[in-house]
């Protein structure tokens, strides 16, 4: 997965409209859902860490990886060339999405249990927790830092690793806003999609376009 991550630039998780262009479609089907330290779901907080790759919805709303040497054109693309403040300056956001962001950005890294917390996303309270939150990683403004697991009373780890959230700029650091912004969102697209096209090139112009978004 890492060296997939590193040669490519993306790597989508799951299942997408490029065929063979998925950790899901890579992996042997023994360990997608196997047992112990040899469990697919289990490796993106360790790959992450170990790649320095962003990770979040990223296509059609759907998780992928992202190395940090794509990850400035990605943005530049899907941002549109905005930054988050631009972007509620323009009114091109909405008050729950900008409310969200900002609970994130105040509390980076947090775990979604409390950001859901923090913005009172429980029963009675807001609602469109997952929506907010898939719409700001589609947008690239938020992203996937690590994954936590929970500890029993004798600190062993159990159950699924939690998200922990962050913003991009915060996550790859000092220079993530001048690498971002240096080119036309139009000439970080183009670049996108040459890439992707030149690694699948098999591929439907329609469904890169698409998996793009």
């Amino acid at each position: 997965m890492e060296d997939l991550i590193n040669e490519w630039g993306f790597l989508p998780f799951f299942r997408c409209r490029i065929e063979g262009f998925s950790v899901e479609e890579l992996a042997d089907p023994a360990i997608w859902y196997a047992e112990g330290d040899f469990r697919v779901w289990d490796w993106k907080g360790p790959v992450i860490r170990d790649t320095g790759c962003g990770y979040g919805k990223f296509f059609e709303k759907k998780a992928a990886f992202v190395s940090k040497e794509w990850f400035p054109d990605f943005a530049n693309y899907r941002r549109d060339g905005y930054d988050y403040e631009g972007m509620i300056g323009d009114e091109l956001v909405s008050y729950n999405d900008m409310k969200l962001y900002e609970l994130v950005e105040a509390n980076e890294p947090v775990l979604t249990k409390g950001l859901k917390a923090l913005g009172n996303y429980r029963k009675g309270g807001n609602k469109g927790f997952d929506t907010i939150i898939t719409r700001l990683q589609m947008q690239t403004f938020v992203l996937v830092n690590d994954f936590k697991y929970m500890t029993d009373k004798y600190g062993r780890e159990y159950g699924w690793g939690v998200a922990e959230y962050a913003t991009p700029e915060k996550f790859f650091g000092e220079g993530f806003y001048e690498k971002t912004y240096c080119k036309e969102p139009e000439e970080s697209y183009e670049k996108l999609f040459r890439h992707i096209s030149g690694l699948f090139p098999n591929a439907r112009e329609a469904d890169i376009r698409k998996v793009l978004g």
